[in-house]
C-alpha cells in the first residue's frame, strides 16, 4: 500500500498532469448520461484532485501521464464482473481493475494505463438516496474511490481503511463535497 502522503504533489507534476492525464469514457448505460450530463468533467475534476493530493505516477524517475478508463454501466454488467472476478454475484456500486505491469499492452513512452474503474448506476443512484446524497457527490465519491485503488491503496484492513478514507475526504473536500462517512444529519447538503 502507497503511504500516505502528507503533502500536495509538486506543483510542476499537477499541471503536466492536468496537460497529460488520460480519461476513456465507455457509457454503456445511458441513464448516467440523463442524471449526470456533464459526467465526463465529473471523472475529470476527480481525476485531477486526486493528483493534487497524491503523488503523479513516476516511473524510472520520469513523470508518466496516467491513463484511467471508466466504465458507465448498469448494476447486470457490474454484477457480471463481481461474480466472474471476485466471486460475488451481486452488483456493487464501483469495481477497479488495475493493470498489471507484466500484462501485455501498449506500451507507450511516458504513458501508463493505471486500469480500470467502474460504474453501476441503479446501485449508485440508490446508495445516493439512501444516504441523502446528490448522485453527483456520491458518483464523485466513488471514482475517486476507484482511482485511489487503481494507484494501490485498499481497505483490507483497519489501518489501510483509515488511510483511503482520509485520503477520499481530503480529495472530495478539494471539490467542494462533504465527507462522505459522516452521518447525514452531521453533512449537511451533500
Amino acid at each position: 500500500m502507497p503511504e500516505d502522503p502528507g503533502h500536495s504533489a509538486p506543483e510542476k507534476h499537477k499541471t503536466e498532469f492536468e496537460a497529460a492525464s488520460g480519461l476513456a469514457i465507455s457509457d454503456q448505460c445511458p441513464d448516467w448520461q440523463i442524471s449526470l450530463p456533464d459526467i465526463e468533467g465529473l471523472c475529470r475534476r476527480c481525476i485531477n484532485a486526486v493528483y493534487q493530493i497524491v503523488d503523479p505516477v513516476v516511473h524510472d524517475g520520469n513523470f508518466v501521464a496516467p491513463e484511467i478508463s471508466v466504465l458507465l454501466a448498469d448494476d447486470k454488467t457490474v454484477q457480471d464482473l463481481n461474480r466472474d472476478y471476485r466471486g460475488f454475484d451481486k452488483p456493487t456500486n464501483v469495481l477497479s481493475f488495475a493493470l498489471d505491469e507484466n500484462e501485455d499492452g501498449l506500451d507507450v513512452p511516458g504513458v501508463v494505463m493505471l486500469g480500470d474503474v467502474i460504474l453501476a448506476f441503479e446501485t449508485v443512484k440508490a446508495e445516493a438516496g439512501e444516504q441523502g446524497k446528490t448522485i453527483e457527490a456520491h458518483t464523485s465519491h466513488l471514482v475517486v474511490h476507484g482511482i485511489l485503488h487503481l494507484l494501490g491503496y485498499d481497505h483490507e484492513d483497519d489501518l489501510q481503511a483509515e488511510v483511503m478514507e482520509n485520503l477520499e475526504k481530503r480529495i472530495l473536500t478539494n471539490l467542494g463535497i462533504n465527507d462522505p462517512y459522516s452521518l447525514p444529519d452531521e453533512r449537511g447538503a451533500a
